[in-house]
């Protein structure tokens, strides 16, 4: 909509003397200062329109709060997005929700604007604004209409500020019953012009450094320029060293189109986002999503790590034919024998504008009534085989259990070393969201600011003292969370940072010593490391007696070099756990308790507080060595070379 107003104030189609002030406001990222609003709207010749833009079902109760209180200040207020296209999608008449915004003055607006979006702002420019403008049956061609634009100050708001959305394509061909986009966008496919698309990234690229894109189309393999878009993107790479990177959304039958994942890898796609939904094919019917087969999913994802492009899958908890047992059995089959780097997980909802929604009101089943909760991550219908808490349960149960530090030491050791860290810190962002800050990663972000005065309706307003001791509270126990996040992805980088061959052999036969005598590799005396190296040698020639040289020119460290590598509290490289240090503070913790304090020994106690320092600031190093680059390029607009440079 922002780059749809722009276009509109550029051509002057509303008066050549006309002065504009477009603000953008995302309640994300930023604070809606209602009362300063309507005290710039209050001006003499000033004339204003606030526009409630992309409303999803659980904002739509925020959405009406702001209304409700702009229309108090008599300004004219426009509200749309999937909520209302959805709605007024499936339905001839406005539900209950949304006629009560009509009846206050609302203007709603279902359907896609491009087209329609100069004549929306004369009716409202001269106090025309209709009830209802309902363009759903009216979906406009995209090929030439006005792209996205970016916003750098807004785009500064965020840690990634090189990083923006563009939709190559709209609509996608599938039927799926849970799903609003086929019924908002329609099932008829249509695309943006490709070379528009390459000038609009090669402008944001010179005047924005923007270098990250998501690719928003529901189902970019089905863009039929997906092969034009990604060799454009190959030539921009090779020939003007433009390293733009981004993610898709893709079906599961993507991995079959010849050449798609090959040219997606050239073109610069790290991630690709894929709706699995279910691994129990009863449900996959049920839903219509009968081109998900599972038999050839662990291909699918297989494919896509030949290319060294990480997949991102959604798992949708409350089909049918879920069950605790079954969903706790797919989740372990999911990280088993499929394998995806990411999975974001949902509770089956019953989203305004899918078939699901429209079957349930029609058959008088229950379904809630607040949209808060139609988020995907609340219980929100009744399930034929689970109860609300059961359903709850299994939800919060399939993320503990796939991004438990067992299943991400298994991710990390099977991402490349160019993915490693991207990867990494996607975990330890997803374990923040869901753990510490319980809610769920697509919405969350690092820290959450919390505004006194910005409450649901209903809810009292704190004193500013009360609001201040519940918010130290709350980050006090954040902190102590974030304390033990930090030492459980130490313990993961432990086991899974890349060594060397040689380094990575001793490290696994220190694991088995290790389980067999309970040590750190300091304790070993230097003839047991010595051996233990000789042991890893002779089992690396064994494995590879015809390779190159290189393998060859492995030599037992001298017992002087051990030595310096034993005392050196630098060196850590044969580090592989935090279990010797965790084992010593729980075994201090105990005498403490038990008022045991003189068997505690000052020198092994000073020896591992350093150790434990020394290797925290280790793990820091290697972390910030990737991820300050990454900020001072989003920030700076440093870009990385690419790898042919």
């Amino acid at each position: 909509m922002y780059g749809l107003t722009l276009d509109v104030k550029e051509r002057k189609v509303l008066g050549e003397k006309l002065n504009w002030h477009i603000e953008l406001i995302d309640e994300t990222v930023q604070k809606v200062d209602v009362r300063k609003i309507i005290k710039r709207s209050s001006g003499k010749d000033t004339k204003s329109i606030v526009c409630l833009v992309g409303v999803q079902s659980n904002q739509f109760v925020r959405a009406s709060d702001l209304a409700i209180e702009f229309r108090k200040s008599n300004i004219d207020v426009l509200i749309g997005g999937f909520h209302i296209s959805g709605s007024l999608g499936m339905s001839h008449t406005p539900p209950p929700e949304i006629k009560n915004l009509i009846d206050l003055g609302v203007t709603v607006i279902a359907g896609e604007a491009e087209g329609k979006w100069e004549g929306i702002l004369e009716d409202g420019l001269h106090n025309k604004l209709k009830p209802i403008y309902n363009f759903l049956c009216e979906p406009p061609d995209i090929r030439f209409t006005p792209l996205p634009q970016v916003n750098k100050e807004y785009l500064k708001r965020f840690i990634s500020s090189n990083y923006t959305t563009l939709d190559c394509g709209r609509g996608c061909p599938f039927g799926c019953s849970f799903c609003t986009v086929i019924n908002v966008h329609g099932r008829m496919m249509r695309f943006r012009d490709v070379d528009k698309i390459i000038d609009l990234l090669k402008e944001n690229y010179y005047k924005h450094k923007v270098l990250f894109y998501f690719f928003t189309d529901d189902n970019f393999s089905r863009n039929k320029n997906w092969e034009a878009i990604f060799d454009r993107l190959i030539k921009l790479r090779q020939e003007e060293r433009i390293p733009i990177e981004f993610m898709i959304q893709a079906d599961t039958q993507s991995y079959k189109i010849p050449h798609f994942i090959e040219k997606a890898s050239q073109a610069g796609c790290q991630h690709a986002f894929i709706g699995m939904e279910s691994l129990n094919p009863k449900n996959l019917q049920s839903a219509g999503k009968k081109h998900n087969r599972v038999e050839e999913f662990k291909e699918l994802i297989s494919e896509y790590r030949k290319y060294n492009i990480d997949t991102h899958i959604a798992y949708i908890v409350g089909f049918p034919f879920d069950t605790p047992k079954s969903v706790r059995e797919d989740i372990e089959f999911l990280k088993s024998e499929i394998g995806p780097e990411q999975a974001s997980f949902f509770i089956m909802t019953p989203l305004p504008g899918s078939q699901d929604h429209t079957e349930l009101k029609q058959s008088n089943t229950w379904i809630d009534s607040d949209f808060n909760k139609y988020d995907s991550f609340h219980v929100t219908m009744v399930h034929p085989n689970m109860t609300g808490d059961e359903l709850m349960s299994a939800y919060k149960d399939a993320w503990t259990s796939f991004y438990s530090p067992e299943n991400m030491i298994k991710i990390l050791k099977r991402v490349s070393r160019k993915n490693y860290w991207e990867v990494f810190m996607k975990c330890l962002f997803y374990k923040n969201s869901i753990f510490i800050e319980n809610g769920h990663p697509m919405i969350e972000g690092i820290i959450r600011l919390k505004d006194r005065l910005q409450r649901r309706s209903g809810y009292k307003i704190d004193t500013p003292l009360r609001h201040f001791i519940k918010q130290t509270k709350e980050n006090f126990h954040k902190l102590k969370l974030w304390m033990k996040l930090i030492l459980e992805m130490e313990e993961i980088w432990l086991q899974t940072r890349h060594r060397s061959v040689l380094e990575q052999v001793v490290v696994e036969k220190l694991q088995k010593y290790w389980k067999a005598s309970p040590k750190q590799w300091r304790d070993l005396k230097l003839k047991e490391l010595k051996s233990v190296y000789r042991s890893a040698i002779a089992d690396i020639m064994k494995s590879a007696p015809k390779m190159d040289p290189p393998w060859k020119r492995l030599t037992i460290p001298s017992y002087f070099l051990l030595w310096l590598r034993k005392y050196n509290v630098f060196s850590q490289s044969l580090t592989y756990s935090r279990k010797p240090f965790a084992d010593f503070w729980k075994t201090t913790q105990k005498q403490i308790s038990d008022m045991q304090i003189h068997y505690i020994s000052i020198r092994k106690l000073l020896s591992i507080v350093v150790q434990e320092g020394l290797l925290f600031i280790n793990f820091s190093c290697f972390f910030l060595s990737w991820l300050v680059p990454h900020l001072c390029r989003d920030v700076f607009g440093f870009s990385r070379k690419l790898e042919s440079v």
